[in-house]
């Protein structure tokens, strides 16, 4: 089973992903059990956003979108598309309280109600570009939106409005985390990961040539950042996002989603369905990432 994306709640940890599919463990990813759905779409269910340990939400394609408030137990439909099969990619909670998705072909959808009732925004720039990421940063002033061929917009009032930033590269985007301050990096086809550090006025490509694409990151408590994509391929970086190092090599399947559970374990969504990497808890992504600096250095 494709499982796109994970998080750990008041519930337990919770995958969704292929057919619609919601699943919950209790144990950390010992079992699972289906959540239970007011109604299946069987549609690709792309994300999983969660503003508390209770209160959630799940999108995916057909404009579907899923409310829970019990950390994911039972969901309870609040968005479907019956005209079009424009698929939602990304979510966020704007300061003003506004939830917005992003996704395919310039969608925008939003909500002023805690997400019970769901509305189409105009896209940025009137773009038909496909857009996977809603990225904002920590004090949820600043926001950027990344997608394919390149297409990146920003906004400096809290997501109110978007101005398009010129194209840097012409290849697709499919995330992005803020790294403090002017800092941001975005990455996403064929290895390519870019940084800038004045709020996206300029952009840097990093030196890193291993060609698989990268669909998720998550960041550790020392401040260590993940990237994870093709080839169950992990990437790390220790020095807040200006060098990447190999860290972990998988087999032939692609991570899309990571989350460490509670007791340190990191869980990955696949492809190939939710795998349990033990031998890349939190202490040991911190050494892996050492020895291959260090194997860097040293060659």
């Amino acid at each position: 089973m494709n499982i796109t994306s994970l998080a750990q709640t008041s519930a337990g940890l919770v995958a969704a992903g292929e057919l619609g599919n919601i699943l919950v463990s209790k144990d950390a990813g010992g079992s699972w059990m289906p959540a239970t759905l007011s109604n299946q779409r069987h549609a690709l269910l792309t994300r999983l956003y969660f503003q508390n340990d209770d209160i959630g939400f799940a999108m995916g394609h057909e404009g579907w979108v899923l409310k829970t408030s019990d950390g994911g137990l039972s969901w309870d439909e609040v968005a479907f598309d019956h005209e079009r099969n424009e698929p939602l990619l990304d979510i966020g909670r704007l300061p003003s309280g506004r939830l917005l998705a992003v996704g395919g072909y310039g969608k925008l959808l939003s909500s002023m109600d805690q997400g019970e009732n769901w509305g189409l925004q105009p896209a940025p720039d009137g773009t038909d570009w496909h857009l996977n990421a809603l990225i904002g940063s920590e004090s949820k002033d600043s926001w950027l939106i990344a997608g394919e061929v390149g297409t990146v917009f920003r906004s400096q009032d809290q997501g109110e409005s978007w101005e398009k930033i010129p194209e840097f590269y012409n290849g697709s985007f499919y995330g992005g985390l803020h790294l403090g301050g002017e800092n941001w990096l975005l990455y996403g086809m064929r290895g390519n990961i870019f940084r800038t550090d004045d709020n996206g006025m300029s952009w840097q490509r990093l030196d890193f040539n291993i060609p698989v694409s990268l669909f998720t990151h998550e960041v550790l408590s020392d401040g260590q950042i993940l990237l994870a994509g093709q080839g169950g391929m992990i990437l790390s970086s220790t020095d807040n996002g200006y060098s990447f190092q190999l860290a972990y090599r998988g087999g032939r399947y692609s991570l899309t989603d990571l989350q460490f559970t509670e007791d340190g374990k990191l869980m990955a969504g696949s492809d190939q369905g939710i795998k349990t990497l033990s031998q890349f808890s939190k202490s040991a992504a911190i050494r892996l990432a050492e020895e291959s600096k260090n194997k860097k250095n040293n060659s």
